[in-house]
């Protein structure tokens, strides 16, 4: 199982789709073309399929001997599943766009942009395990 582990520094860049379906969302309230809204929905499910493997691979590759247990990896695990559940959660809420309200639409892009949030601060656990505490000011 370590071997798929290991493919997971490669997979945890697809998830930055949920970037992507945010500023095409972004897009949606700002202008009145409704084009920008399946860019957005086309994100969200792309990212939150890949992040349910980056999720997977994250799990066999911190459980591999080439990893040392610590918070650090705890709290990147936590807040990394976190961010896979919230995508599957936006993408789930997607569906309902073209059927429902306003108040379905709110719904949505909460759970997009917290979604964004998680995987933003998941990225920078996993960037401080790997480079150090610190690596941004360097």
């Amino acid at each position: 199982m370590s071997f798929i582990g290991k493919f997971h520094p490669l997979l945890v860049h697809f998830p930055i789709a949920l970037v992507l379906a945010d500023a095409a969302e972004l897009v949606v309230l700002a202008t009145p073309r409704q084009a920008w809204r399946t860019v957005a929905v086309v994100n969200i499910r792309a990212g939150a399929a890949m992040g349910v493997v980056t999720a997977i691979t994250g799990w066999l590759f911190a459980s591999s001997p080439l990893v040392d247990a610590s918070p650090s990896l705890e709290w990147h695990r936590w807040v990394g599943m976190a961010g896979a559940a919230g995508a599957i959660g936006a993408a789930l809420l997607s569906s309902r766009l073209r059927l429902s309200s306003r108040r379905a639409a709110f719904v949505y892009r909460c759970a997009l942009f917290v979604t964004a949030l998680l995987v933003a601060i998941s990225g920078h656990l996993g960037g401080s395990l790997v480079w150090g505490a610190g690596f941004l000011g360097r």
